[in-house]
């Protein structure tokens, strides 16, 4: 190892060319509470490897966004409605 090393005609920037991105996906950095990104790294280790975290997060909110994802409201009415049945 030398004593002293000579930048002088270093330059800053990438080592590598930028990767390629896919079409219609943006990079973003997101904090996520961990039980959360937990939660889908178990779902994504039971698919097999099938399908990673990232993706199981897009599809759910995916469906968030276009109203795919049961609403509160209907699912604590359905559960409220199976009580009664069960209680009469």
């Amino acid at each position: 190892m030398k004593k002293q090393y000579d930048f002088s005609k270093g330059r800053r920037g990438r080592i590598l060319p930028a990767q390629p991105e896919h079409k219609g996906k943006a990079r973003i950095t997101i904090r996520i509470d961990e039980d959360l990104v937990n939660h889908f790294l178990k779902e994504a280790d039971a698919s097999g490897g099938a399908v990673g975290y990232q993706t199981l997060i897009n599809g759910a909110l995916r469906a968030y966004v276009e109203n795919k994802a049961p609403r509160l409201e209907d699912t604590l009415r359905r559960i409220v409605r199976e009580e009664l049945r069960a209680a009469s």
